[in-house]
């Protein structure tokens, strides 16, 4: 009996170890802001924007998650309530050597990762670079292709709102540039929101969330479009990553693209279409949670 007790002591002391927020240094010196919540199978939250933070998702599906999986919420490097690197590297191997630091900071064997938007990049990064890490991906309205997002639906859906036609065949200017002109626009018109919500206060109510956090640190967005390797096509290499795999797009999301899961080949894949755009933590919740059930159900998570 005394030795059951022991043995359930220690759980409790190794589980204490890992719940609550704590900060992780990285190899090269970046503090890493990371909260564990929750119980069940090990989810990495792999934010988007670049640099949007994880404060939003857990406030806003941070209760449902946290009832299905132990959810480690992550601030990326440059982000939130993250540090910045001293050497302003924000290459996509470091990025994701910071995911396998905290994974064996944590002392996770193995974790299903989420990703939402960017965070789709950041997946297939780490998926690539330390497959044995990831049992599972979970990847909502995510694009792994920025040339195909920015191409094919949100350089094209911009002038359309704004009243005017694009193409990107020919086109000399910087896909950067031209979103950047194109954003402007619509920005100037009180349109942004028709790229990927039903309402006009859905991504406000994201930037009202973010701004609860004192002193939020944006350096990764100003860097991470200096690194080429981030619009790369990931989609060839789907074919080759046999984890369980759900991927939850929008039907009026274009800001990735409503077809963007074309192309698309994970073996074990659950291709789930849901009506909205880009924020169904917002405007789809109930259908999200419907997705991920089945998900974790289909996968035994």
């Amino acid at each position: 009996m005394k030795k059951i007790i022991l043995i359930l002591a220690c759980l409790a002391i190794s589980f204490g170890v890992k719940a609550g927020e704590k900060k992780i240094t990285t190899t090269d010196g970046v503090e890493l802001y990371v909260k564990v919540a929750g119980s069940g199978t090990p989810l990495l939250y792999l934010h988007g924007g670049p640099g949007s933070g994880s404060y939003w998702f857990e406030r806003l599906t941070g209760e449902f998650m946290e009832q299905h999986f132990t959810v480690i919420y992550l601030d990326q490097r440059g982000v939130g309530r993250s540090g910045s690197p001293a050497n302003e590297d924000y290459s996509l191997e470091r990025m994701t050597l910071d995911f396998e630091e905290v994974r064996k900071a944590l002392g996770y064997e193995n974790w299903i990762t989420l990703g939402h938007s960017f965070g789709g990049i950041l997946q297939m990064g780490y998926a690539q670079r330390y497959p044995e890490a990831i049992k599972g991906m979970i990847m909502l309205n995510c694009t792994i292709d920025l040339n195909g997002s920015a191409c094919e639906s949100w350089i094209p859906k911009a002038a359309e709102i704004v009243g005017e036609s694009y193409t990107c065949e020919g086109d000399t200017v910087p896909l950067t540039q031209r979103m950047n002109e194109f954003g402007g626009k619509l920005r100037e018109q009180g349109l942004f929101w028709k790229m990927g919500s039903r309402e006009s206060e859905t991504f406000g109510k994201l930037d009202e969330i973010s701004a609860e956090i004192p002193d939020f640190n944006y350096d990764l967005g100003n860097y991470v479009w200096n690194y080429p390797e981030y619009w790369n096509n990931f989609k060839p290499l789907t074919a080759k990553m046999s984890m369980p795999v759900l991927y939850f797009y929008g039907k009026n999301d274009f800001m990735v693209g409503p077809k963007h899961f074309n192309g698309i080949d994970f073996p074990n894949l659950m291709l789930w279409e849901n009506n909205g755009g880009h924020i169904p933590f917002i405007e789809d919740k109930a259908d999200l949670e419907k997705a991920i059930l089945a998900y974790a159900e289909r996968s035994q998570f």
